[in-house]
């Protein structure tokens, strides 16, 4: 008991530690038009901490911003990046609330960087008086449908949701509402109900007990980095029983992002390489799934100008040391594809805009089921009294695209005044992966991002 309270003592002095050096080095957040003709700088000095780098992108991606390029450097206990951004019209930011909400979130007035908003959408009023619910399990069609009918029937207002999909699994954050009361379902035995009948539906014929899981969780602050955790740690406890070295071996193959891992030994560093195509939210997914799996980055490199995306990162676990043996370069590579390619819409966009109800997902997702159409990806939101809902789908017995007829159908019967088919313009599948891409991959982005390093003297060469 004593050593355990010495450590409880060393850990809250640390934490003091770090409050202290923050508040004599606040954060200094530039904003800045004039320096490039075609993107918006903003610039961050800060003292650094585990995890500021994530913070940070996570701001600028919920504000809706696009990342052109970045340079990462946070060597030592100081912290400087600079990112190029433009708003969703691929313009400079000249929207003074939005260079506000930008100086404001990462700016001396927060001792933490915080994110402006929650990424699943629900009025802010709201949502002390929710209960938020997680699924994992294995993907079939229909499921979604099987899920929210549960809830329906257990009386459940659904006032948001995301749901992933990749590799044969299902991952979703639900935030639900007593459908009576409108308030958080707080009732012990309530709530065994509901995480059990929703473990029963999410394991359909399977006897194994670990291949879903239904629970009930504190307030999540970020649903899109819970999911990445979600199915990050669902791929390290189930999916070996499941095939998925198979699956893997699949994803790994001839098509998926092109992922390189190498040691930089000179340094003490690990050296990462991505190449993939380009998508919104590819930064956050990245160094999402690099904070997760422990990795500080000391130095980096982001160029997002084209369709395709490249990103170099000088890294080492949190304890100082680099990614050492090929088991943990392997799973670096690993988990890095797999974040890549979970944020992957496939599929047909269906947007829903209507009056919310009790039942409204249950019946649109039984309507789906019945046409043959599977969810592939969703986001659920209610704003106000209004539901605004995406959904992706595919074909439920093959996967491929869905046919026209069936797609008229569903909208017939729905209300072809509030279901929308929308043509997405975001990527749907990552590059091809192959030897020579591999072997480019660092140059390409080395011979951009030396120079800013160099001239930093804050790196030398690994080759």
């Amino acid at each position: 008991m004593m050593a355990c309270g010495s450590r409880s003592r060393s850990t809250e002095m640390v934490d003091e530690f770090e409050k202290l050096v923050i508040r004599m080095n606040p954060p200094r957040v530039t904003v800045d038009n004039d320096s490039d003709m075609t993107a918006t700088l903003v610039k961050v000095d800060s003292a650094n901490k585990y995890g500021t780098l994530l913070e940070v992108v996570q701001v600028l991606t919920d504000l809706k911003l696009t990342i052109k390029r970045a340079y990462i450097s946070s060597d030592g206990e100081w912290f400087m990046d600079v990112f190029h951004v433009v708003d969703q019209d691929a313009n400079k930011l000249y929207d003074g609330q939005v260079i506000d909400r930008i100086e404001q979130s990462l700016g001396a007035g927060s001792l933490s960087f915080r994110a402006p908003e929650r990424s699943v959408g629900v009025e802010a009023e709201a949502e002390e008086a929710q209960t938020t619910i997680e699924l994992i399990g294995r993907d079939r069609p229909g499921l979604l449908s099987e899920v929210f009918a549960v809830l329906t029937d257990l009386k459940c207002n659904i006032v948001a949701s995301e749901v992933w999909t990749h590799d044969a699994r299902v991952a979703a954050l639900v935030y639900v509402t007593d459908a009576d009361t409108r308030g958080a379902i707080e009732d012990p035995d309530r709530q065994d109900t509901v995480k059990r009948l929703l473990r029963h539906v999410l394991r359909g014929s399977s006897r194994d007990k670990k291949a879903a899981r239904a629970a009930i969780s504190a307030s999540v602050a970020h649903a899109q980095r819970r999911l990445h955790q979600m199915m990050h740690a669902d791929r390290g406890s189930t999916r070996r029983g499941e095939g998925g070295e198979a699956a893997d071996g699949a994803a790994r193959g001839s098509s998926g992002p092109v992922v390189a891992v190498e040691d930089c030994a000179e340094r003490g560093y690990t050296l990462v390489n991505v190449r993939c195509r380009d998508r919104p939210k590819l930064l956050f997914d990245t160094v999402c799934t690099l904070t997760d799996m422990q990795y500080v980055v000391f130095h980096g490199t982001v160029i997002a100008e084209g369709s395709e995306a490249y990103q170099e990162y000088y890294i080492r676990h949190l304890d100082d040391s680099a990614a050492t043996s090929g088991e943990d370069r392997d799973r670096l590579c690993r988990g890095l594809e797999a974040a890549i390619q979970r944020r992957y819409t496939e599929g047909l966009r269906l947007e829903l805009c209507c009056e919310d109800r009790v039942g409204l997902l249950s019946d649109v997702t039984r309507i789906f089921r019945e046409h043959g159409l599977s969810v592939t990806h969703a986001e659920v939101e209610t704003r106000g009294s209004q539901a605004a809902n995406v959904f992706y789908v595919v074909d439920a017995s093959s996967g491929e695209p869905v046919q026209g007829q069936a797609v008229e159908a569903v909208r017939a019967e729905i209300g072809e005044q509030i279901l929308f088919v929308r043509e997405d313009a975001g990527p749907k599948s990552p590059l091809s992966r192959d030897g020579g891409g591999r072997r480019s991959l660092g140059n390409m982005i080395r011979s951009r991002s030396e120079k800013f390093l160099y001239n930093l003297g804050l790196i030398r060469s690994c080759s």
